[in-house]
């Protein structure tokens, strides 16, 4: 095992090597095949030796080299079988068993950080790294007070390696056309170097991961491993049991697909609004899926600071697309800068190119796949395919960008997972705009029609002006939901849980059910 190069030289070598070899093992196979070689042989060898110095290569180098991997890793599954295959393993390896530093190196980061003493911190410290990834490794330990904790030690010289790799990254992005053709990382590397300051600052990070430990304590879906110590390059937290997201793709059940499938999207929609905040490193060795059931969520180190939620505009042009309502899926795209003023575009057109994007939202439960994935790819990727041409002339709108990765990076798990989700359902519930919150009076209740005067979210519920807000959250569920304040009673139709007539944008957690139990919560306004 060698120490994290640091120096720009020799990091760029490295990287190098990548288009190099890409190209050398190209004139290989060519000399084989004008010997006599059959080319399906040929090409097949040619593809699992480019995956392996893939690995080999950004996995060394950490940094930013080994993000772009793990940030390509979750898209293969939008690639055709005969390229994915030979890519999948080294990609996947990437998530979360990068090679580990020597111990020698990370005793000496953490005499420079807990100080020389640091071994009378922990009653236990295994040498041996739990995972190894971009920026950082993480050891099992056992604290002083005897918690089991997860140590994770950012590399020294890591913040110097990942500037230098996303700036020499720029000018050798071509090689991820030989790996995976179709993808333009350019934009990637971009997104990645501007959140570079914050990926390693691991006080920002402790602060994002215990806000989400807060919000998640005793959810039924989701945990959150809080916060223990944290130093300028050293995070301490609980440690989390549980299966990687990454083993459940390569062997888990269907049961197990689904589940992880479903709590993947459920935390993705439903942590902006509770929170304020998107996690953005959505690759599967961020998440474990926990003996009770629970989806386990690790590595808080690139959040979008979203304090309203995702932005409505996103929920309310998937309606309107679902509604087939070009002419309002338009203005929408125009009035977020989707699309440029002096672009001219038929709505219609624009329609037809985002109908297939939103399928997943137009039945009660959507099967994602890699098949259909590669569908999408295959329609956007192809130029001579109106779709393509159509992605060429929309822009993609600076506050959009780390949503839309997000995104991406998402549904592209759910197809390596090949899981079968809720999705509308979960979208009715956390995403802002998607649904709107629909009120039936209970006449006999309200006899003397005092019910007329009140507005939710600052509109009057029968259109009319009014000065009386129902205050508080709509929790999800069929029930009954009282204002006792007045003795007045709303049927709730179960699709404004922890959204609706919230001025926190937080969620009453106790209105939450289990997946196991459905999506319907008590149904109670606090």
């Amino acid at each position: 095992m060698s120490d994290l190069p640091r120096r720009a030289v020799t990091r760029t070598a490295k990287l190098a090597t990548l288009p190099l070899g890409v190209a050398g093992r190209a004139t290989l196979g060519l000399g084989r095949r004008i010997g006599g070689r059959p080319a399906e042989i040929v090409a097949a060898e040619l593809q699992q030796r480019t995956a392996q110095q893939m690995f080999k290569v950004l996995g060394e180098l950490k940094g930013g080299a080994m993000k772009l991997g793990q940030a390509l890793s979750v898209f293969e599954a939008a690639l055709p079988e005969e390229v994915a295959g030979p890519y999948r393993a080294a990609l996947t390896k990437l998530q979360d068993a990068a090679p580990p530093m020597p111990a020698r190196t990370i005793h000496k980061a953490l005499a420079e950080n807990l100080g020389a003493d640091w071994r009378g911190l922990f009653r236990e410290f295994d040498d041996k790294p739990a995972a190894a990834a971009s920026i950082g490794q993480v050891h099992r330990a056992v604290w002083h007070d005897g918690r089991e904790v997860a140590v994770k030690i950012q590399y020294p010289g890591a913040g110097d390696a990942l500037i230098s790799d996303l700036n020499q990254l720029g000018h050798v992005a071509r090689f991820a056309g030989a790996l995976i053709p179709g993808i333009d990382v350019k934009p990637l590397i971009a997104e990645l170097k501007a959140r570079v300051a914050e990926e390693l600052d691991y006080q920002l990070e402790a602060e994002a991961q215990q806000a989400h430990a807060d919000e998640f304590e005793d959810d039924p879906d989701i945990f959150v491993p809080r916060v223990v110590f944290q130093a300028e390059r050293v995070l301490v937290t609980e440690w989390m049991a549980g299966t990687p997201l990454s083993r459940i793709i390569e062997k888990g059940t269907q049961e197990e697909r689904d589940q992880a499938g479903h709590l993947l999207v459920r935390f993705l929609f439903s942590g902006p609004v509770r929170t304020g905040m998107l996690h953005a490193d959505s690759h599967p060795g961020n998440f474990r899926l926990m003996p009770d059931g629970r989806l386990g969520v690790l590595d808080f180190g690139t959040v979008n600071r979203l304090p309203d939620g995702l932005p409505e505009p996103i929920g309310t042009a998937m309606r309107l697309a679902l509604d087939n309502e070009a002419e309002g899926v338009m203005e929408v795209l125009r009035s977020e800068g989707f699309v440029k003023p002096s672009i001219q575009l038929d709505a219609q057109e624009v329609l037809d190119y985002l109908l297939p994007m939103v399928e997943p939202a137009q039945v009660e439960r959507f099967q994602f796949t890699r098949t259909w994935m590669r569908a999408q790819g295959a329609r956007i990727g192809d130029p001579r395919n109106p779709a393509s041409q159509m992605a060429r002339q929309l822009n993609l709108p600076p506050n959009y960008l780390l949503i839309h990765r997000v995104t991406l990076s998402t549904i592209g798990v759910l197809c390596q997972l090949n899981a079968e989700v809720p999705f509308r359902e979960e979208l009715e519930c956390w995403l802002p705009g998607f649904a709107e919150l629909d009120f039936e009076v209970d006449e006999e209740l309200d006899e003397y029609g005092e019910f007329d005067e009140i507005t939710v979210d600052g509109t009057d519920v029968d259109g009319t002006d009014g000065d009386q807000a129902v205050d508080g959250e709509v929790a999800g569920g069929s029930g009954v939901v009282e204002e006792t304040a007045d003795d007045r009673h709303v049927l709730d139709d179960g699709r404004g849980r922890g959204r609706k007539g919230s001025k926190s944008g937080k969620s009453d957690k106790s209105a939450k059910g289990g997946v196991s139990g459905g999506p319907n919560g008590s149904g109670k306004t606090d």
